[in-house]
């Protein structure tokens, strides 16, 4: 495989088929990353993933990771990374059946925009001047036991609406929330969550805050017609994007290195589902 753009999905789906690898424990010792934590490990092993290729100690690692990556993460703000010149990834492990995906306090992103007020100064810059947005994608990953059962790569114009759409609707419930307080009598505080209330009991020690909690449909419940689940495989990885996008990205050589399934598919428009989008369906299984 011939690496010559920076960290992307088409590189994570070739990787995948080249190196069948998806026990965390091994990625770990065979690889010597020194991580514990079960959700670390994985971020970590999608990071290598979406650069083509594992490295067997940590300076060709780092090495590689500055060469493909302008942002590596922030443990409290999103995304958790940018390639250098190229798309953002949000990460997201998950156990269990698939069902719905927790986003916490950020709605679901269909772009990350430079002017995004959940995003660091440092993670803004990292994107390149003159790009008010860069191209995101959700991957998804099932880990049972160490083991990596399945991943979705999914782009977020395929997956999520317009941000104004989700703003539109944090603005009137919190508004809505709001007066409602304030009906009662209750003095709200300024704050960039839905609601806040201070000095909460007699002595002003307790406050509460009122925070938005969204969640979007695990990519195997909102993509099942186009990207099923295959629970009777060891393991199974869908990449979901735009043709358009695909066709930037870099398309898989035709040959017999490579066995990855691409189909083209039509995705309903996240704005619209009346309308449907050109798409691009990536599989890898064995």
């Amino acid at each position: 495989m011939i690496l010559n753009k920076p960290a992307n999905v088409v590189y994570a789906m070739q990787a995948l088929e080249s190196y069948r690898l998806t026990d965390l424990r091994s990625y770990n010792n065979a690889y010597k990353i020194g991580i514990n934590s079960v959700g670390s490990r994985f971020e970590e092993y999608i990071k290598d993933l979406l650069t083509g290729q594992f490295y067997q100690n940590d300076p060709q690692r780092d090495a590689a990771l500055s060469n493909n990556y302008a942002w590596l993460g922030n443990p409290n703000f999103p995304p958790d990374a940018i390639a250098r010149g190229g798309d953002a990834f949000e990460i997201k492990k998950h156990e269990g059946a698939p069902s719905i995906i927790a986003l916490n306090s950020s709605p679901p992103r269909d772009k990350l925009y430079s002017d995004d007020s959940r995003i660091t100064e440092d993670c803004r810059n990292s994107m390149g001047s003159g790009r008010n947005s860069v191209d995101l994608f959700y991957i998804v990953g099932s880990v049972k036991g160490g083991i990596v059962n399945n991943i979705y790569f999914v782009q977020g114009t395929c997956y999520a609406a317009r941000r104004d759409i989700y703003n539109n609707i944090e603005k009137r419930v919190s508004n809505a929330i709001r007066q409602s307080i304030q009906n009662q009598g209750i003095s709200l505080s300024k704050t960039k969550e839905i609601a806040r209330v201070n000095n909460a009991d007699p002595l002003g020690r307790a406050s509460l805050r009122i925070r938005g909690m969204w969640q979007i449909k695990h990519p195997a419940v909102a993509f099942s017609q186009i990207a099923p689940p295959e629970p009777e495989k060891k393991f199974f990885a869908y990449a979901i994007m735009e043709k358009e996008k695909y066709e930037t990205i870099g398309i898989v050589p035709n040959d017999s290195n490579y066995r990855i399934q691409v189909k083209d598919k039509k995705c309903q428009d996240p704005n619209n589902g009346a309308e449907f989008k050109e798409a691009v369906v990536m599989e890898v299984s064995w």
